[in-house]
């Protein structure tokens, strides 16, 4: 048996393939949706103001022909007759351009999740080359695309048919009617027709996004090498990441063992953990931490502190606490004031040479920003 040739796309996108495409704008979409929508959004503002915007405009229609025999044509009368007319007939139409808005984006909204595409909107060069135009023009998607559009031309025209052909009978074409039958008439004729065009174009619509669907799961298809690569890419940012913690880790050690010298004192476990304190009277309102570690680091914080001097005092509970609750650059726990009191208390009264260096050893560290 023969193996699978590794740049086959036999394999189904990862996430973050999935990802790249959503940004991109590289996804299913369906251009009938988008108009199905806003036509079921209007026949629904139809169905739920019509009468009421019927009558509406009755009424500014009975009460404009009332006014024409007394109402002389002059500008002020002009401006308030225009301003009536925008005021009726806004609020009649103000509703269906606010459903349509809203179905629009909760069309476009469904397609992409909700997602914002922000390189979708980005300039593409390589559309504007002639060639890869002529190869667009005679894809198999655009024989698609022209299929769709005749069954949607297809639908549309048998929705239409059946409209009009349940209509031709109405008693407006074979008897004489009141004028106000006409504005029923119309209503009814329009809810009529948006609902069968809504119900052909959701059968369109069904299809081509079944096919959108279809052939972007195909076309974001991936190869074995293509998943391979993707795998070794992340490992290397993961490489990459833990490097610059590590080195992070590194510097933070460095600045906390240079700091060892000018400590007031170094608690211990003795072997496991290791606490330097600094507490100067009227600059820090409690013990800082200055460094801490465990282990082999806790030995070179001792290893340092022996070096310069610093009072080491083997306090197992109270050096335990502070490394597991303390931060360095912080002041100690409050629960710890009073141990570390003590601590420091008879550190002072059997170190006093070494607190009489350690103020000029201050004196002469460089000031911190």
């Amino acid at each position: 048996m023969e193996d699978q040739d590794p740049d086959q796309k036999t394999e189904q996108p990862t996430e973050k393939r999935l990802s790249e495409a959503m940004e991109s704008g590289d996804f299913a979409k369906s251009h009938e949706l988008t108009v199905m929508f806003p036509i079921a959004a209007v026949l629904g503002v139809l169905a739920l103001t019509g009468h009421t915007a019927a009558r509406a405009v009755a009424d500014y229609s009975v009460t404009m022909f009332t006014r024409f025999a007394v109402t002389t044509v002059e500008r002020e009368t002009v401006v308030m007759q225009l301003g009536e007319a925008m005021a009726t007939f806004g609020g009649i139409i103000t509703p269906v351009l606010v459903s349509v808005i809203l179905a629009v984006l909760l069309a476009n909204g469904l397609q992409s999740g909700f997602r914002l595409s922000p390189k979708a909107a980005a300039v593409k060069f390589e559309n504007l080359s002639i060639v890869a135009g002529f190869a667009r023009v005679f894809s198999k998607s655009v024989f698609a695309r022209g299929g769709i559009d005749i069954l949607k031309l297809i639908a549309i025209a048998v929705a239409l048919w059946l409209g009009a052909k349940e209509l031709i009978y109405d008693p407006l074409f074979s008897a004489p009617v009141e004028a106000a039958y006409l504005g029923h008439f119309l209503n009814s004729a329009t809810i009529l027709f948006l609902t069968r065009l809504l119900l052909a174009l959701g059968i369109v619509a069904a299809i081509s996004y079944g096919y959108e669907k279809f052939k972007k799961s195909r076309e974001q298809m991936m190869s074995r090498q293509e998943i391979k690569d993707e795998r070794k890419q992340g490992e290397g940012d993961m490489q990459t990441k833990a490097a610059m913690r590590r080195m992070a880790r590194r510097l933070m050690q460095k600045q906390m063992l240079s700091a060892v010298a000018t400590a007031d004192v170094v608690v211990t476990n003795p072997t496991h953990f290791a606490v330097a304190l600094k507490y100067e009277r009227g600059v820090d309102q409690a013990p800082v931490i200055l460094a801490k570690g465990e282990n082999r680091f806790a030995q070179r914080i001792k290893a340092i502190a022996a070096e310069n001097g610093v009072p080491t005092v083997e306090n197992k509970p109270v050096a335990r606490m502070l490394f597991a609750l303390g931060k360095v650059g912080t002041t100690i726990p409050s629960e710890l004031y009073q141990a570390v009191a003590e601590i420091l208390a008879v550190v002072y009264r059997t170190h006093r040479y070494y607190f009489h260096r350690l103020k000029t050893r201050r004196i002469g560290e460089p000031s911190k920003p």
